[in-house]
């Protein structure tokens, strides 16, 4: 009997009112305004760009050069796309118009960079490591800094991230092992000798 009653006590609510409850704590009060987004813009990226460019600087400088870009228009589009989401009246209001076209243009060069630094990046991970001569032999070493590589990746996040990190941890072990022996001919006759 007190089960009974005890479910009659449940208050069933509207769709309103769950509607209402679910969205309280995505107020439009706590993204940017007109004034913040108006002074975010994506247009200075070409100094930036030129500089990954730079064929003529150290890959992993011209890597970490592709991943801060990359990020920070990644983090100017997602502020745009957060602000007029949660307050669709920035996109219709008189004289926004300018917010609609720095907004598509963060979109535009986020995709565009992307392009080219997912290019890059494939081609540094297809050939991760060279061949040097040190001593009279030929060794395998690295191209580049292989954590730099690794976390261009995750930034970059493609479908097929998993199988690129793997492959770079391939490139690594291939590194290491031809480094290992080259340490164990130098130290090998004193422990023959022990």
């Amino acid at each position: 009997m007190l089960l009974l009653s005890a479910s009659g006590c449940v208050k069933e609510i509207t769709s309103d009112e769950r509607l209402e409850r679910d969205t309280r704590s995505v107020a439009v009060k706590d993204s940017p305004g007109v004034t913040e987004l108006s002074k975010l813009t994506c247009d200075d990226t070409t100094q930036p760009l030129n500089k990954a460019r730079d064929v003529n600087r150290p890959e992993s400088d011209r890597l970490v050069d592709y991943v801060n870009l990359y990020s920070s228009l990644k983090d100017r589009t997602h502020t745009f796309e957060d602000a007029m989401a949660r307050n669709p009246d920035l996109s219709y209001r008189e004289g926004s118009q300018n917010l609609v076209n720095a907004k598509d243009t963060c979109i535009q060069q986020t995709a565009d960079v992307r392009v080219e630094f997912e290019t890059y990046l494939r081609e540094l991970v297809d050939v991760p490591t060279v061949q040097e001569i040190k001593g009279g032999n030929t060794v395998t070493v690295a191209r580049l800094d292989f954590a730099t590589l690794k976390k261009a990746i995750e930034t970059l996040d493609p479908d097929d991230r998993e199988q690129l990190l793997q492959r770079v941890g391939a490139a690594e072990k291939r590194v290491s092992t031809t480094a290992a022996p080259a340490e164990d001919t130098s130290s090998g006759g004193k422990r023959r000798g022990k």
